[in-house]
């Protein structure tokens, strides 16, 4: 069961309530560079990228969101600390989005500008606590770090809230992935706005992907979360296909290719590992939700894998295509990509 959040809708795109868990990332260019920073987000909205966020370091950032707006069609997330004049330059630029946490922008006149401004334009400010950057005072009381984290939340929350605000989203991340569970886990049950799922600092691609896996993974599956971002130091279009595959594999999204491919063994007679990587390369960014096989030999091929919409079973120097389990071609190996990518072709024609 989904924990049930309020909803709340950041440009054209529903977070929370009953809309299906979202998929972002952040652009790492600097946001003054309009056209590397346009370039990245359509590469990212490519790969199936569904909201995005941008630093704004300066006045010289922030004035650039209107332009780097224009020229995307995915909503635009402005990232600000500090500075309300920045917020406030933001929102006049357009943005969908904000992550500001409103105890860190000085007085309560200038807080107070922020809000009003974001309310006017319906603009959702997430609220983003970090375990590395708790405020001094909290850091200092006694507890651990997922209650401070929550605790940190609620402070920025009520500022909100006393505003009269409540399009809020909220985020308690840490790279340390069990404290991360159990903040999410202990706000999830004191507050029903939409929760941002990330474990920050998670770390290279490969590293970082089982850090998220595991921390945004379980969350998920209890139920908890509605828009995730896995955070990787890594080229950002591979945030959103780890996203994605979190998702599919908790059968929460069924969007883009989902591949099935066995580990291989003495039985395989093909070059396997190759030609998985460059059946899911080929086929990453397809929009429709299609179960491809890739496996190593006829025992684990058409019958273990017979649920695919389509798939490759290898055999001595050769290879069979199958279609939910029957096979219908039979091809040397060398051939055996070439005529899989024909088929599949017939097959996105004869099911889209």
């Amino acid at each position: 069961m989904r924990r049930k959040s309020r909803k709340i809708r950041i440009g054209n795109i529903e977070i929370g309530g009953d809309a299906p868990v979202s998929v972002q990332s952040m652009c790492n260019t600097d946001t003054r560079d309009v056209q590397a920073t346009v370039r990245q987000i359509k590469e990212l909205s490519e790969a199936g990228c569904e909201l995005v966020r941008v630093a704004v370091l300066n006045k010289e950032a922030a004035q650039t969101l209107g332009d780097i707006k224009k020229q995307i069609e995915i909503p635009l997330i402005a990232d600000i600390h500090f500075d309300w004049r920045l917020a406030v330059e933001a929102i006049d630029q357009g943005i969908d989005g904000l992550r500001l946490n409103p105890g860190n922008i000085g007085k309560r006149e200038n807080i107070e500008k922020v809000v009003k401004l974001a309310k006017e334009k319906e603009v959702p400010i997430r609220i983003g606590v970090n375990a590395g950057s708790l405020e001094k005072e909290l850091v200092q009381e006694e507890g651990d770090i997922a209650q401070k984290l929550v605790k940190s939340a609620l402070k920025h929350v009520k500022i909100l809230e006393d505003l009269d605000f409540d399009l809020i989203k909220i985020s308690l991340k840490s790279s340390d992935v069990p404290v991360m569970i159990d903040a999410y886990r202990q706000i999830a049950d004191i507050v029903d706005y939409p929760l941002h799922l990330g474990v920050t600092e998670a770390g290279t691609l490969k590293r970082g992907l089982i850090k998220s896996s595991v921390g945004i993974g379980t969350l998920l599956s209890l139920g908890i979360g509605d828009t995730v971002r896995v955070s990787l130091t890594d080229n950002p279009v591979e945030e959103i296909y780890a996203g994605y595959e979190i998702l599919k594999s908790l059968n929460l999204r069924q969007k883009g290719l989902n591949l099935i491919s066995c580990p291989t063994c003495g039985r395989c007679q093909i070059d396997l590992i190759n030609l998985a990587k460059q059946v899911e390369e080929k086929f990453k960014n397809i929009d429709k939700p299609v179960t491809v096989a890739v496996m190593g030999c006829a025992v684990n091929g058409p019958g273990e894998a017979k649920s695919a919409d389509i798939g490759i079973a290898g055999g001595i120097n050769e290879g069979y295509i199958f279609k939910k389990g029957e096979i219908i071609r039979k091809v040397n190996e060398e051939d055996l990509l070439l005529a899989f990518e024909e088929e599949f072709s017939k097959l996105l024609l004869e099911y889209y």
